[in-house]
């Protein structure tokens, strides 16, 4: 089977999904036949489905695959609150403590409590509580319970005899963590290892005691991109207050905060809060951006109001008000590259410290001062060259004209890139968000700049000629 074959075969697997759904099949046909397909497959047709088709899924194929098409549902929360509470519990009992808890969220407060309540495996109503005892920032709030533990003391044959029957129950068993007998975190087996490893051998000496670890209350924010260096498997979290072995970040997991941090950053970097949905209502998208735009809009009446301090050069030379907009551009695109590389550089804790931070702002401006005197004699030639053909001005004003907005724009693009660099890290040691920065602040600094310098240039330049 070539590629392009492959390729239409998964796409045709919504339409396959279905037609078996909706043909006359017995149920254990049903049941037979959808075990074939994974359960992301069958939970992205959920939305073509009627309640009676998935009332009748849920009941043939068993709350055990039903909990694992749930975990995979953008609506799991609707779907949940449309059937039975008991058999949403028994659905709920049958996830992962962290899927189980991402689900309960989608739920409103009345129903999560009437579902939470009819769960009956106390443990998994421990952990759930468990992480949602932690802020949203905090990587016990996303860690899973889903892994396998033995004491140090154990044996290989012990230590495989705990894989082989805890498998089953459990998804994430490429490391298998070791403990002492406190239950305080010791280190971590590579199941690779364990396999290989002769049963007389000492399990001591398949231990990695310098495995990497989490607090439980450890920041994401600040620790994320740490744990995407190590790629392991999983990441196991530690309470802070007495070492003990709470859970596992997985490598999906560290994908996803990754992603989320980035989205993060984007959303700031855009001037908004992180939390946009693309099915929000336009209400809520706009009490979401609607303050940001205010303060902007106060901010942009600052530099408005500098800009009519200058009132008598721009009245004196008005053709100069046609190359503002340039200069404001290219002061703003490297402030942003300059932000962008910083934050970026931030979100390193090999990297944050003072000196290596000094070392960043001093690049970002050598950058943005060689760029500037680039960019800076490209716009001489090219506003020189225009006001030659289009202006009736003489040849002095116009190679003055040309020089004031070359040198305006390397002035701007170099105080851009300190902006850009020192700013998020002034926040960022005053414990502030450094992307926070980026709309208001570093837009309106370098509108300033921009504006001061190049009006600044014109009337010692151009009035004085």
């Amino acid at each position: 089977m070539n590629k392009n074959e492959v390729s239409i075969q998964t796409k045709n697997y919504s339409v396959q999904i279905l037609e078996i759904i909706r043909s006359n099949h017995t149920d254990e046909e049903l049941k037979r036949m959808l075990e074939e397909y994974h359960e992301n497959d069958i939970a992205s047709v959920f939305e073509e489905l009627t309640i009676e088709e998935k009332e009748r899924l849920r009941v043939v194929l068993g709350s055990e695959i039903m909990s694992e098409i749930v975990a995979f549902l953008s609506d799991a929360g609707e779907y949940l609150s449309e059937i039975d509470a008991d058999d949403a519990a028994e659905i709920i009992e049958q996830m992962d403590a962290d899927e189980a808890f991402e689900v309960l969220e989608d739920l409103d407060e009345e129903t999560r409590s009437e579902i939470f309540e009819l769960i009956e495996d106390e443990e998994i109503k421990e952990d759930i509580e468990l992480i949602d005892s932690y802020d949203e920032d905090e990587f016990g709030s996303r860690m899973s319970t889903n892994f396998i533990v033995v004491k140090k003391n154990n044996t290989i044959k012990g230590t495989m005899k705990t894989l082989v029957s805890e498998a089953a129950e459990n998804d994430n068993i490429y490391t298998i963590f070791v403990i002492n007998e406190d239950e305080s975190f010791y280190g971590a087996i590579d199941l690779k290892d364990l396999i290989v490893a002769r049963s007389d051998v000492d399990l001591e000496t398949l231990i990695y005691k310098t495995f990497p670890f989490v607090y439980d209350k450890d920041t994401i924010s600040n620790n994320i991109e740490r744990l995407r260096g190590y790629s392991e498997n999983m990441i196991p979290v530690i309470s802070s207050t007495n070492n003990k072995l709470l859970g596992v970040i997985t490598s999906t997991d560290i994908t996803e905060l990754v992603e989320e941090e980035r989205n993060d950053d984007y959303a700031k970097l855009a001037a908004m809060t992180s939390e946009h949905e693309p099915d929000e209502t336009l209400l809520v998208s706009i009490k979401k951006r609607v303050p940001w735009l205010i303060a902007l809009l106060f901010m942009g009446l600052i530099v408005s109001a500098v800009v009519g301090v200058f009132e008598n050069v721009v009245d004196a030379l008005p053709i100069i008000v046609s190359f503002q907009s340039l200069i404001l551009g290219m002061a703003g695109n490297v402030g942003t590259q300059s932000l962008a590389v910083t934050v970026r550089t931030l979100g390193d804790k090999n990297e944050t410290n003072f000196k290596k931070q000094m070392i960043t702002i001093l690049k970002e401006v050598r950058v943005a001062l060689l760029n500037g005197l680039v960019l800076g004699i490209i716009s001489f030639v090219i506003v020189s060259v225009y006001l030659f053909i289009f202006s009736r001005e003489n040849t002095i004003f116009i190679l003055n004209a040309g020089f004031c907005v070359g040198l305006a724009m390397c002035f701007a693009m170099t105080i851009s890139g300190f902006t850009g660099s020192a700013i998020p890290i002034c926040l960022y040691r005053f414990g502030v968000d450094p992307a926070v920065a980026s709309g208001p602040l570093i837009t309106t600094i370098n509108d300033l700049v921009a504006v001061i310098s190049y009006y600044g240039l014109a009337w010692v330049l151009l009035l004085s000629i």
